[in-house]
């Protein structure tokens, strides 16, 4: 798939205002990355699916509604006339809460980003793209792991990139899109030439 190139200033600009991140705070840069990563994915023409937050979203309302219901019911039937329902909501809310655990250890792991493929003709099956980054606590490494997972195989093909922030920010903290642009290119690049050589294998 062909990159779709987009217009990078220098300095990005979100809503036409200079994005400016504290350098200093590893949580700020790592998310301001992360959502350049997104937008820049979005050039390529990939659609961004939201379904691991959904997913993570309807585990978290379905606790929340036991917690009200039991909230509900003992205003209504106060204790001890509740305690079946207080008893069976808890430990719902404590078997859900498991699971979001489980959700968020196993499945949602550090993605930051899944994107859809779409074929072109409408007529083949769906394929994947995935982002995932790291930057731990007082490091200045981002580590960033592009993956191509096909829809029909389930194979996948990834590249990995891993740089200094000071890569992408300048001495004020603006963050320098182009630069991280054109590194995303080129590992999207590596992604893709991979998965050629895959398929001549």
């Amino acid at each position: 798939m062909a990159d779709k190139k987009g217009v990078f200033a220098d300095k990005w600009s979100l809503e036409g205002e200079p994005l400016k991140v504290d350098k200093w705070d590893g949580s700020k840069v790592k998310h301001a990355l992360d959502d350049s990563a997104k937008k820049i994915m979005g050039e390529f023409g990939y659609e961004e699916s939201h379904s691991l937050t959904d997913q993570r979203l309807a585990i978290c309302t379905i606790a929340c509604s036991l917690s009200l219901v039991a909230l509900v019911y003992d205003y209504l039937f106060p204790f001890p006339a509740s305690k079946y329902v207080l008893g069976s909501c808890s430990v719902g809310y404590f078997t859900l809460m498991c699971v979001f655990t489980i959700f968020v250890t196993f499945k949602e792991k550090n993605y930051v980003y899944w994107g859809i493929q779409k074929d072109k003709a409408g007529l083949g099956p769906q394929h994947y793209w995935s982002i995932q980054s790291s930057l731990k606590r007082y490091d200045h490494i981002y580590t960033l792991v592009m993956t191509f997972h096909h829809g029909k195989t389930k194979q996948q093909t990834e590249a990995e990139m891993s740089k200094c922030i000071g890569s992408w920010l300048d001495e004020d903290g603006y963050l320098l899109e182009q630069d991280f642009f054109k590194d995303m290119k080129a590992l999207h690049s590596q992604v893709l030439a991979a998965k050629k050589e895959g398929k001549e294998q």
